[in-house]
């Protein structure tokens, strides 16, 4: 599928006055139930991520970075972490000059239920989005992992005449249970949206790839006001952007487009992660210790913004045989001491501490853990605040593993705080 670029999308000042008259409803009141207990007592989006972030930062910081400076978050599930995070690193934006990051509940603002899908979390919150007057609407996932600009999103959506506009990512066909799937001409004008089909439709020429949505929408306002309105009035429907409102538009014959998340220059496919599983978080959080990786959260074009508490620099102590505080193709964030251990390609968020002759190797540790003596960790995702007895091994067997801990088809070993506390009988 080819994709014809927008001749002024280049123009920053077109692109910034676009931008500048668009609000962000970024959704962020899913359950993140595939991730299992690392969203026990958080949100997907508040969930650490890369050493120092949420994953929620990195689509703020692509709207600021972008020019768009109105943003409201939708939030409904065990929302309190991601609340305070948001207050505590985003709330430098001027509102007198109608800048904002705000974080709005669930607050059963049209009847007595709570949001029941995405379309209708937006559409209890129509009156809210109208009193901002934009003139288009950036819908957002807020738990994905990437850097865009969505200034030219935008400068397509408009000289396409569109009526919306999907952000779509190349996948491998058998992933499209995972994702709302398209099918486009070779204009990109959508022709089918299919919400995780078992036998998706893929791109012409290429049985083993399919189109699939990123959880982004450009909507013109009034638009989405009447479709909102009158989804909400059908009964029947699962009140969700992907189920119901793309396929009435495209069956209403509306211009709906598809915007490739392609490279401008290169017309490679950009990063992009759905990071909603154990295994998928793992990956890609490891992904970051390559030499080169493919997300580069290095980058001062592009800086990926959030809020962190100020901690002294890492440390790394003891210099003998069998007890040399080592690390080695790894990242180990501020805070962290490594007292003669030896962390090999792995990822350490900040506060961790790790104790003599124990071993780490390709594990990602949260903040605020402590990991004894005398530890094997192999293969392992280690939630916050968590407290590794001495000499223990996790990643080792298997088996013994699967009985104290969740292991996922991959092999990962996910160990959180309260599953210490069952095996210490708390």
């Amino acid at each position: 599928m080819q994709q014809r670029q927008p001749a002024r999308a280049s123009s920053g000042r077109y692109v910034s006055r676009l931008t500048g008259g668009t609000l962000a409803i970024i959704m962020a009141g899913g359950r993140g139930e595939r991730l299992r207990d690392l969203t026990a007592h958080r949100c997907k989006p508040a969930t650490p991520f890369g050493g120092k972030f949420r994953i929620i930062d990195f689509v703020l910081s692509n709207c600021v970075n972008s020019g768009i400076r109105q943003i409201s978050i939708l939030t409904q599930y065990k929302a309190q972490s991601l609340i305070q995070h948001v207050q505590h690193g985003w709330s430098y934006l001027r509102g007198e000059f109608g800048e904002f990051v705000e974080v709005v509940p669930a607050q059963q603002q049209v009847g007595a239920q709570w949001y029941r899908g995405t379309a209708d979390a937006v559409h209890q919150n129509l009156e809210l989005i109208v009193s901002h007057r934009p003139k288009h609407v950036l819908v957002l996932a807020g738990d994905h992992i990437y850097k865009m600009d969505y200034g030219p999103m935008i400068a397509y959506h408009v000289e396409k005449g569109a009526d919306i506009t999907v952000g779509v990512v190349e996948v491998p066909a058998r992933e499209s249970r995972h994702y709302g799937v398209l099918t486009a001409t070779e204009w990109n004008r959508v022709t089918r949206f299919t919400e995780k089909p078992a036998e998706p439709d893929t791109i012409p020429g290429r049985a083993d790839t399919i189109l699939a949505s990123m959880g982004i929408y450009v909507f013109n306002t009034r638009l989405l006001e009447s479709m909102l309105s009158a989804d909400a009035a059908d009964a029947a429907s699962a009140h969700d952007f992907g189920k119901n409102i793309l396929p009435a538009a495209i069956a209403g014959n509306r211009q709906v487009f598809a915007y490739p998340f392609q490279d401008v220059k290169t017309r490679a496919q950009s990063y992009w992660r759905d990071v909603g599983t154990v295994d998928a978080y793992f990956e890609a959080n490891l992904e970051l210790v390559h030499v080169k990786p493919e997300l580069n959260i290095y980058d001062e074009d592009w800086p990926i913004w959030t809020y962190q508490v100020q901690q002294p620099p890492a440390k790394f102590i003891l210099d003998e045989d069998g007890r040399r505080g080592t690390a080695i193709n790894s990242m180990v964030s501020g805070g962290c001491i490594i007292s003669g251990a030896v962390v090999r390609e792995s990822l350490m968020f900040s506060n961790v501490r790790v104790e003599e002759r124990t071993s780490i190797h390709r594990s990602v540790v949260l903040p605020n853990v402590h990991i004894g003596r005398g530890c094997v960790i192999m293969g392992a995702i280690l939630d916050e605040g968590c407290e590794i007895p001495d000499n223990t091994n996790i990643g080792v067997d298997r088996e013994a593993d699967a009985r104290r801990f969740h292991v996922t088809d991959n092999g990962v070993v996910l160990v959180s705080p309260d599953m210490l506390r069952r095996l210490r009988g708390e």
